[in-house]
């Protein structure tokens, strides 16, 4: 009877035994699997980020297949998978645009110096944008509107300027100082005055043979001052137009 006892307790303890030894062995078990898992998961995810528009396509077409829907309506043909392609020809036709720009604004500085009016027509150029500035005294008599003929003379320049550059659409914007018009005048302020010299030089570039198409005429009164409206000199700089070119991508 104690022999059984015995027995039996040495059983108990064997069993014990063996399963304080499969509980690492378990836990192991578990880990492996969750490490498995994440790893097809990742493989998943890495196999979507690589989706090609062909195996896009052919997955679509099965799973409607499945679904019983056979027409090849593109419904699923409208996501795009990949826009890096995108993003990338948008930065180099950018970078394309900003170098003919410097380009455009090199020629500009030859024919400036060809001809002499260096001196008169301000150039500059920032962030693709080309501003070719002349001060109203050189176009317009003071307080009017009436293009002078030693300024008819002068866009003409400018007309050549615009014709060698033909792909560059022609803003050009009236400004004034922050003096007001006379009372009892021709002219109600300022904005009137901006807007009518922007508009009597665009109207004589179109003469001039300048496609309309390519330009705008805009006043601004005194919103814009290069300097502040402190001092007689710096007013004389305010009153000025500017032809802004833009080169638009694509045009």
């Amino acid at each position: 009877m104690s022999e059984d006892k015995y027995s039996l307790s040495s059983r108990s303890a064997e069993m014990e035994q063996d399963q304080e030894e499969d509980e690492p062995k378990n836990w192991i078990t578990i880990f492996a699997d969750i490490a498995l898992l994440l790893l097809v998961f990742f493989v998943l995810l890495f196999s979507f980020s690589t989706l090609s528009d062909e195996k896009f396509r052919e997955t679509i077409l099965s799973v409607r297949e499945s679904l019983g829907r056979e027409e090849t309506e593109d419904w699923g043909m409208r996501v795009r998978t990949d826009t890096s392609g995108v993003l990338m020809d948008r930065a180099t036709q950018f970078r394309q645009l900003q170098e003919a720009q410097q380009e455009t604004f090199a020629d500009i500085q030859y024919y400036q110096n060809e001809h002499g009016i260096e001196g008169i027509v301000g150039a500059r150029l920032d962030e693709g944008k080309i501003t070719l500035t002349l001060p109203s005294e050189v176009l317009f008599d003071l307080g009017e509107v009436e293009l002078r003929p030693e300024g008819e003379e002068l866009l003409q320049d400018m007309r050549d300027i615009f014709n060698r550059h033909s792909e560059q659409r022609i803003n050009i914007e009236g400004h004034t100082d922050n003096i007001p018009p006379r009372e009892g005048g021709r002219f109600e302020d300022n904005w009137e005055i901006s807007s009518l010299r922007a508009l009597n030089t665009l109207r004589f570039l179109k003469q001039e043979g300048i496609d309309p198409g390519r330009m705008t005429a805009t006043g601004y009164a005194d919103l814009q001052p290069l300097y502040p409206n402190t001092t007689e000199g710096n007013r004389a700089r305010n009153r000025r137009v500017e032809f802004v070119l833009e080169r638009h991508i694509g045009g």
